[in-house]
């Protein structure tokens, strides 16, 4: 099978120099201020006149808040970052619009994502160097990894996260070395003991990566509850906070690369189930273990390098009995409390609850993939909706005008 050419995002760590980060400050400030002052607009007009502001018009309103004084400052900085938070807020209203998203909110100084998107005409990538318009010097990047040969970023995104590290992610078109075709299949039970069990009987552990860092982090957080609102040492303490989030979620996000890219080069064919996490959230007693899991991150991995790679994942659907139903027999069980970890059924067959659940969910699947009954199919995108028919929720009215937030 050839391989597909795919869009792929590179995403490297760099450290920017003090009048690089002065630059990039600026801009993620006024980036947000033009999408909140866009949305302010798009929304007035919606609610006093229930008329739909497009991106033409909004890109009109930047170019006259740029010739007021009170929003001068707009102009010292690359205009492309302030035309591609226009175009986002148009894709978050055409979500809205198409009922597939929530009304769009204002972006908050403290909470939101500090980001600014540059397209070709506002960087120059030349002999491994990217340099931003505006600046003199190019990004001082780690290149932790090559990108493809002949590589031509066409979308270049800076973001500064909560612990104040620096990440740059290029955007470019490649084409995945596809491993060789095999002649194997494999069922997927996901767990929180084991965060998921083979139908081979293999048995990957949960590193809970949360827990183990459960008492730094509420060592940090105590100190953050002590420091004054507003003070230095507050916001010292808050990048101590978000240093531990980060070095837990990268090191779940790393360890998940791995396993998800073991599964794909190893079967031809891998079956999961159709969980409803935010669902199974609700459960007090285990939200913050499945959240540890992280299994919907899981999901999402293994349907973007299936695709990649020319594999096929197929989607059990959330109600089929995989822990109840003998995989020898046949039988269901009535019930199958939680604390139920290996059972006897009444043709003799001993099992593991997770080793059997997950032959039943590869036999589920192989079966549904034949025949096409019973099975849930593939979402199309990474945390795309399932092609399930589903309840339709109707959208929020919009909201009455806000002032925005700088």
């Amino acid at each position: 099978m050839a391989a597909t050419r795919v869009k792929r995002a590179f995403k490297f760590r760099f450290y920017p120099t003090d009048a690089q980060a002065a630059e990039l400050s600026r801009t993620f400030g006024c980036v947000r201020k033009v999408y909140n002052l866009a949305l302010q607009a798009r929304t007035e007009a919606w609610t006093l006149r229930r008329e739909r502001v497009n991106y033409n018009a909004t890109s009109a309103m930047l170019t006259a808040w740029k010739k007021t004084e009170e929003l001068a400052y707009l102009s010292e900085v690359s205009s492309v970052p302030l035309q591609q938070s226009l175009r986002h807020l148009q894709g978050a209203f055409a979500g809205f619009w198409g009922k597939r998203a929530k009304y769009p909110t204002f972006k908050s100084k403290r909470k939101s994502r500090r980001s600014a998107e540059y397209t070709t005409s506002a960087f120059r990538y030349r002999n491994g160097a990217l340099t931003l318009a505006k600046m003199a010097e190019p990004l001082d990047i780690v290149w932790s990894r090559p990108l493809p040969e002949d590589a031509a970023p066409s979308t270049v995104t800076v973001s500064q996260d909560a612990s104040g590290r620096w990440f740059v992610s290029l955007l470019c078109e490649d084409r995945p070395s596809m491993p060789a075709p095999v002649n194997a299949a494999v069922g997927v039970d996901a767990g929180i003991t084991s965060l998921v069990t083979l139908s081979t009987g293999e048995k990957v552990a949960n590193p809970k990566f949360e827990r183990a860092d459960r008492e730094r982090l509420a060592r940090a957080q105590r100190e953050l509850a002590r420091k004054a609102e507003g003070s230095r040492n507050r916001a010292k303490a808050r990048v101590k906070v978000a240093r531990v989030h980060a070095r837990i979620a990268d090191r779940r996000r790393d360890f998940l690369h791995k396993l998800t890219t073991r599964l794909v080069r190893e079967n031809q064919a891998v079956v999961i189930e159709d969980l409803s996490v935010r669902n199974m959230l609700g459960n007090r007693k285990l939200s913050r273990a499945i959240s540890d899991a992280s299994w919907t991150e899981l999901r999402s991995m293994l349907e973007y390098k299936a695709q990649w790679y020319g594999r096929e994942l197929i989607t059990v659907d959330r109600w089929f009995p995989s822990s109840k139903l003998c995989s020898a027999c046949g039988t269901i069980r009535n019930a199958m409390p939680l604390n139920v970890r290996a059972w006897e059924c009444d043709c003799g067959a001993v099992h593991d609850r997770d080793v059997n659940a997950a032959r039943n969910i590869l036999a589920a699947g192989l079966a549904a993939a034949a025949c096409g009954d019973g099975v849930r199919p593939q979402r199309s995108t990474p945390g795309g909706q399932s092609s399930m028919k589903q309840e339709v929720v109707p959208p929020p009215r919009p909201r009455a005008a806000a002032q925005p937030r700088g």
